[in-house]
This record gives structure tokens, C-alpha cells and sequence, in this order.
């Protein structure tokens, strides 16, 4: 991504302006867009395409490709598309679970050595397979939304748009599938991160 976030004077709006021309297009009025420090997403409860400022004030490739990546979803939403529904129920649970489980990670030693009660590992053992698990349903979920963000809804838009030249559209598909993969690997990396950590503290 950080490849093609340059300025390009030749595209004729931002990542914010093509994702609001988008959703006028779409009939979609009724989702805003605006600017985030949290990472580039489309929020299913408030009808909001959120963009870091790169993407939303960007006259980038990346910002472009990123921008009709969010607005697919706003497009899976209005679709009542099953798996981005899916996700939207498991996303609480999840963060629960990987939350409570990271903290058990990192304090089971610490109670352990207190204790001095070597039974108290299964619980580290317990929090170590909630956060696996959690991690692995969350994977098979998201990818699938991902994708279809990506690829069967972000792609044909900006080829039938012609909103970027077709040189552009290889280096576009690059970028689409780093917006795909991304959130998958949050989900992947954070509680493997956390695993280890508890691991190597042992």
C-alpha cells in the first residue's frame, strides 16, 4: 500500500470524494464517510465508511483502491450479504474472548509463581485455546467478506468506473488484496503475538 500512496495529479478527487461519488451512485445517501485514526473500515451500525486521512484527503492510488475496497462493504451491507452479517454478530464476542484470554496469558505465571499452585498452568493452557479458536473462526469468516469486498465488488467498480487507468489496474489489485488480507492477519497475529509472549515469560 505504501508503494502507491503518493500524489497522483491525475486522478480528479480523493479517496473520500470517490467514496461519497460512490455511494451517491449506489442510491446509498444515507452512509457517510469520514476521516478515522482507527484504521480504514465500514462500520454496519452507524452506516459509516471511516478512512485514515492518507485515504481520505489522498489523491493516491492506494487511497482510491481502499476507499472502493470499504464502500463494497457498505455495498455487502445494503445486500444483506450473509457472511459480512456473520461477522458484524461474531465481531463482539470475539474481542471479548481474545481480550479476557490475553489477559489470563499474561498474568497466569505471575499467578502461578504467587500461588505457587502448579494447576493454575491449565488455565493459561484454557486461555491459549480460547484465543486459537476465537482466532481461527474469525479467520474463516472474514476472509470470505474480504474478498468479496475486494475482488467480486471493489475491482469491477473501478474497471467499469474507469476510475483509474488500465495501467493502474495491476497495481490496484496488489493494493486490493493487501486490503483483504489485512484485517485477516489482525485477527491471525494479535492473539499469536500474545501466545508467544505468555510462552517465553514461562
Amino acid at each position: 500500500m505504501e508503494q502507491h500512496n503518493y500524489d497522483r495529479p491525475d486522478f480528479p478527487g480523493t479517496g473520500g470524494e470517490l467514496a461519497a461519488h460512490l455511494l451517491r451512485e449506489a442510491g446509498m445517501e444515507e452512509v457517510t464517510v469520514e476521516i478515522t485514526q482507527d484504521g480504514d473500515h465500514y462500520d454496519p451500525k452507524d452506516k459509516v465508511v471511516r478512512l485514515s486521512v492518507a485515504n481520505h484527503d489522498g489523491r493516491s492510488l492506494t487511497a482510491v483502491a481502499v476507499a472502493t475496497h470499504e464502500v463494497a462493504h457498505a455495498l455487502q451491507d445494503r445486500e444483506g450479504y450473509k457472511p459480512l452479517k456473520l461477522r458484524t454478530r461474531m465481531a463482539g464476542a470475539v474481542h471479548t474472548i481474545q481480550r479476557v484470554g490475553s489477559v489470563l496469558l499474561v498474568a497466569t505465571p505471575f499467578i502461578a509463581v504467587l500461588t505457587r499452585t502448579p494447576s493454575i498452568i491449565m488455565l493459561e493452557v484454557m486461555a491459549g485455546l480460547a484465543l486459537i479458536g476465537s482466532s481461527a473462526v474469525a479467520h474463516a469468516v472474514t476472509l470470505p467478506v474480504e474478498l468479496d469486498a475486494s475482488f467480486k465488488r471493489a475491482l469491477p467498480i473501478l474497471e467499469k468506473g474507469q476510475f483509474i487507468g488500465e495501467s493502474d489496474m495491476p497495481a490496484a489489485r496488489k493494493i486490493l488484496k493487501a486490503a483483504a488480507l489485512t484485517y485477516v492477519s489482525l485477527f491471525a497475529v494479535v492473539p499469536l503475538m500474545t501466545l508467544m509472549y505468555s510462552v517465553f515469560s514461562m
